[in-house]
């Protein structure tokens, strides 16, 4: 079995495009969309993430905002310049990019953004509202997986879904998304972790398997049950070199598989510009 890849450029291509006539039209009632990033220190993926982000926004017509703060920034300064993005009517959704260098406090800084400003959908106001099944942003990488497995016919209705990782930015939220009642959605959800016992039993009863791990080459073909959905979604770094948790050679078991590079990160920024859209589309 040769698994079919859950291409997330060329979906992420199509986001893009409704997005920016999205853009256009809320420019044509006057309205210029405005997505503003904070990055402290000279962390380098942290840098170049946030230079992708900007190119993303160029592409579909937001304006961007950018504030680079020094590494030794105090708590109180950065702050306020959360607090001024806050205020500001031309940024419709911003993001403090994380980590933050050692000395700040990143939950202080994250309760301090405006929920209906949090283009990543991780306030605990919107986390709250994810929990109710209410309206608000959603978190960018489980909205975009989610969408991925739908537009690619995968089943994942009343299937069984294992999320491999419990992590604030994809495995917990991505389970509480995947059991709503919702298209796309609507599944029975087990979340696991790398302390748990027979790990490889529990992952080969998914029908859909989502690794959020952050460890290269977790998942391997003897862990999955052959015809599933196999996400990648946790990477790692080995030297210059990219990593996913979903081993390659799972594709000779699984029917849908992400590829290492271009799955689930474009859904992740194409979620990002959406959530952004929808911000401003909300306050005008």
């Amino acid at each position: 079995m040769t698994a079919t890849l859950l291409d997330g450029e060329m979906l992420a291509a199509k986001v893009r495009a409704e997005v920016t006539d999205r853009v256009a039209r809320l420019r044509f009632a006057g309205v210029t969309v405005g997505l503003g990033t904070i990055l402290v220190g000279d962390d380098g993926p942290s840098s170049r993430y946030v230079a992708m982000k900007h190119a993303d926004c160029d592409d579909v017509g937001i304006r961007s905002a950018h504030e680079h703060l020094p590494a030794d920034v105090s708590q109180a300064e950065l702050e306020a310049v959360v607090a001024r993005f806050n205020a500001d009517p031309g940024i419709h959704a911003f993001l403090v990019q994380l980590p933050l260098p050692a000395g700040l406090d990143e939950e202080r800084v994250l309760m301090a953004v405006d929920p209906d400003k949090d283009v990543d959908g991780l306030h605990p106001v919107n986390l709250g509202r994810l929990v109710m099944g209410a309206n608000g942003p959603l978190p960018c990488t489980p909205a975009g997986i989610v969408e991925l497995l739908h537009a690619n016919d995968v089943p994942v209705e009343g299937k069984h879904v294992v999320v491999i990782g419990r992590g604030l930015t994809i495995g917990r939220p991505l389970a509480l998304l995947l059991a709503m009642k919702r298209p796309g959605c609507n599944a029975a959800v087990t979340v696991v972790h790398t302390g748990v016992e027979d790990l490889a039993g529990l992952v080969r009863q998914g029908d859909v398997v989502v690794a959020a791990a952050g460890r290269a080459g977790l998942v391997t073909p003897d862990m999955v049950k052959p015809g599933a959905a196999v996400v990648g979604a946790g990477t790692s770094w080995e030297g210059k070199k990219l990593m996913s948790d979903v081993d390659e050679s799972v594709a000779e078991v699984a029917g849908w598989i992400t590829p290492r590079i271009g799955g689930v990160g474009p859904m992740t920024r194409a979620m990002l510009l959406r959530n952004a859209v929808r911000a401003a589309e909300r306050s005008s």
